[in-house]
């Protein structure tokens, strides 16, 4: 069965790193589009960041230029290091494989 973890979430300061991973099982995964998608209490659940298979990436306004999604095909891994944090960034992040979605990890950008 197909699985996604996310991990590498927490309590970070304004300016401050922090880079999440998505772990994923399954067969094919090389070939599939990969996103982060978060999601703010009351708000919409929005598109961060997506890379296809073959490394094209695009990204939300607010995040581009601050965050970089990223893929391992041979770990089956997907990342988003994310970088000048601010305060808007905190929120659940999920990942998403071909439609398949993660459990969600928190962030939280806090002085």
């Amino acid at each position: 069965q197909v699985q996604l973890v996310e991990s590498g979430g927490g309590l970070v300061q304004p300016g401050g790193s922090l880079r999440l991973s998505c772990a994923a099982s399954g067969t094919g995964f090389s070939v599939y589009n990969l996103s982060w998608y978060r999601q703010a209490p009351g708000k919409q659940r929005e598109l961060v960041a997506s890379i296809t298979g073959g490394g094209s990436t695009n990204y939300a306004d607010s995040v581009k230029g601050r965050f970089t999604v990223s893929r391992d095909n041979a770990k089956k891994m997907l990342y988003l290091q994310m970088n000048s944090l601010n305060v808007d960034d905190t929120a659940v992040y999920y990942c998403n494989k071909g439609g398949a979605w993660g459990r969600g990890i928190s962030v939280t950008v806090s002085s």
